[in-house]
């Protein structure tokens, strides 16, 4: 029976049948590789959405929101400039989500923290 190599540093390949990779630096170098530096924007984005939302998350929501300050939001890390979708009621009034939860910019820098149900 022959020995499988990683696809990356052609070591020989230990546990599973379907390994691929010897640990997890082979498996991250190679998909590196795979996808190059044009990929690193999306990556990058993907990961800013992903801080914002870990930031509104943290807040505890009673009936489905809350208040907060932007500089609370800033010491957290959030950044304004990502959001998913917005959304304005028939009044006028612009929400910013990321995914299922939101914010709505209100007088004096304070900000209420939605969750879309």
């Amino acid at each position: 029976m022959e020995k499988k190599k990683c696809l990356e540093c052609g070591k020989e390949v230990m546990g599973r049948i379907d390994k691929k990779f010897c640990n997890d630096y082979c498996r991250n170098a190679y998909n590196n590789k795979v996808n190059p530096d044009s990929k690193n924007l999306i990556r990058n984005i993907n990961n800013r959405l992903r801080k914002n939302y870990k930031v509104l998350d943290s807040y505890k929501l009673t009936d489905g929101k809350t208040k907060t300050t932007r500089t609370r939001l800033l010491d957290k890390g959030f950044d304004f400039d990502y959001v998913t979708n917005l959304y304005t009621t028939k009044k006028g009034t612009t929400y910013y989500f990321l995914y299922d939860l939101g914010y709505l910019p209100l007088d004096n820098d304070f900000f209420m923290i939605v969750k879309r149900e």
